[in-house]
C-alpha cells in the first residue's frame, strides 16, 4: 500500500497546478503539460525494463531502490531554473516510478495466496488512489500559499521517508526466486524477452488489451488536465487550492472499482466496460453543463467509469498472457501511459481552437474506441486477480 501511495503521490502532482505554472513561467498550454507528460513518457519507456531487472535481482530491492530515486529526483526538482529543467527532472522521476508500483503488483501476484489475492489487490489500489489524491490536493494549496518549490521539497522527503519505512516492513520474497519468473505456466522455459515481447503484441487479445490501458489514462488526463485549465478561466476563476479539491472525485472510484468486480463475475467483462465507457460518456456530456457543480460530477461519472474500464483491462492481462506475465503487464504499462502522455499534451490543440467542448469531443471518441474494442477483441467472462494501476 505505501509502495502504490509513494509512486502516486508524484507522478501526477503537477496536473492540478498547470493553469498556475502557465503564470509563473509564461508558457503555453502544450509546454506547462509536458511536466505531466515527461514523467507519463518515463514510465511508458520504462516499465518493461522494471519487470526484467526485477526479475534478475529480486522484488523487494527493485521496490526499495526504486522509490529512494524517486525521492531524490523529486527533491532535485524544486531546484529547477526553468520550465525545461522542471520537465527534465519529471522525466527522471517516470523512468524510476515503474520500478516501485509496476514491480509491486508483481510482488502481491507473486507472494499473495490465490484465496487472498483480491486482498493484496485492495490494499495495493488503496495506496495508489489515496497517493494520487493527496498528492494533487497538497500541490495546489503548497503551490497557492509557499510556491511551487517547495511541492517537490515536500513531496520528496516523505516519499524518502517512506522508502525507508518499506525496506522495514516489506516482508522478503517467499515464493519468488530471481531467475525463474521466465518459466511460463506450464513449469517450461518460455521464449526470450524479446520474442516474448513480439508474441503479445501480435496476441490479438492482448493487444485489444494494450489499446484498453491507452485509451483509459488518455481520457483520463485529457478531462482532468483540461478541467483544471476550465476553471481556472472565468467565469469559476479557482485558484490552484481549489483545482486540486476536484481530484477528491478520485476517492468515488476507488471505492466503486471494487464493487464492479462482482459484476464482472457476474455479467462478464465486455459487457460491464462497454458500461463503464457509457458512464465516463455521460459524465463528460455532463460537464458541459454551465455549473461548477455539473463539472464535479461530470467528473466523478467519468472518473468512476475510467476506474473500473482499468481494473478489468489490467486484470485482462493475465488471461490473456499464457507466459511472461509481468512482461506482458509492462507493456499494458507502456501503453497505458503513452496513452497518458497524448491526453495530457495533445488536447492543447484542441483547446485553441474548442477550449473545453473540443476536449469533452476527445474524451467520448476514444471511449467509443475503448468500447468497440473491448466487444471485439475480448471473450467474455474471463477475470483475473491482477490489481489495477491508477
Amino acid at each position: 500500500m505505501l509502495a502504490g501511495f509513494c509512486a502516486f503521490l508524484n507522478l501526477f502532482v503537477t496536473q492540478p497546478i498547470e493553469p498556475y505554472l502557465e503564470g509563473v513561467f509564461h508558457a503555453s498550454k502544450a509546454h506547462v503539460s509536458m511536466t505531466v507528460t515527461a514523467s507519463t513518457l518515463g514510465v511508458a519507456l520504462a516499465a518493461p525494463l522494471a519487470g526484467v531487472i526485477a526479475d534478475r535481482l529480486g522484488r523487494k530491492r527493485v521496490i526499495v531502490w526504486s522509490a529512494g530515486l524517486l525521492g531524490l529526483t523529486t527533491l532535485l526538482s524544486a531546484s529547477a531554473a526553468g520550465l525545461n529543467w522542471l520537465i527534465f527532472w519529471r522525466f527522471l522521476q517516470g523512468l524510476v516510478t515503474p520500478g516501485v508500483f509496476g514491480v509491486t503488483v508483481a510482488y502481491v501476484n507473486d507472494e499473495w495466496p490465490p484465496h487472498r489475492a483480491g486482498a493484496g489487490a485492495g490494499y495495493y489500489l488503496s495506496g495508489t488512489i489515496t497517493g494520487g489524491v493527496i498528492g494533487r490536493l497538497s500541490a495546489g494549496f503548497i503551490a497557492q500559499y509557499f510556491g511551487w518549490q517547495w511541492i517537490f521539497i515536500a513531496v520528496g522527503t516523505l516519499i524518502l521517508l517512506i522508502s525507508a519505512l518499506i525496506q522495514r516492513t516489506l516482508p522478503a520474497e517467499r515464493v519468488f526466486r530471481p531467475g525463474i519468473s521466465t518459466r511460463n505456466t506450464a513449469g517450461e522455459t518460455g521464449p526470450g524477452i524479446l520474442q516474448a515481447g513480439i508474441t503479445h503484441l501480435i496476441n490479438g487479445r492482448l493487444f485489444a488489451t494494450f489499446v484498453v490501458g491507452f485509451c483509459v489514462l488518455s481520457t483520463m488526463l485529457d478531462l482532468f488536465t483540461y478541467a483544471a485549465f476550465h476553471l481556472a478561466a472565468p467565469p469559476y476563476s479557482l485558484q490552484p487550492g481549489a483545482l486540486g479539491l476536484i481530484f477528491i472525485v478520485y476517492l468515488v472510484g476507488g471505492i466503486i472499482s471494487p464493487t464492479a468486480g462482482k459484476a464482472i463475475d457476474r455479467y462478464g467483462q465486455r459487457p460491464v466496460v462497454v458500461a463503464s465507457a457509457t458512464l465516463t460518456i455521460l459524465g463528460a456530456l455532463i460537464t458541459l453543463l454551465p455549473s461548477i457543480w455539473a463539472v464535479v460530477a461530470g467528473l466523478t461519472l467519468a472518473s468512476s467509469g475510467l476506474f473500473i474500464s482499468q481494473s478489468s483491462g489490467l486484470s485482462h492481462v493475465g488471461v490473456a498472457a499464457r507466459s511472461h506475465r509481468a512482461l506482458a503487464v509492462g507493456i499494458y504499462v507502456s501503453f497505458y501511459y503513452i496513452g497518458g502522455s497524448v491526453g495530457s499534451t495533445g488536447p492543447s490543440w484542441l483547446w485553441d481552437g474548442w477550449r473545453w467542448p473540443g476536449c469533452v469531443a476527445a474524451a467520448i471518441a476514444i471511449q467509443v474506441v475503448l468500447a468497440l474494442t473491448v466487444w471485439f477483441g475480448w471473450k467474455a467472462r474471463e477475470t483475473s486477480n491482477t490489481p489495477a494501476i491508477t
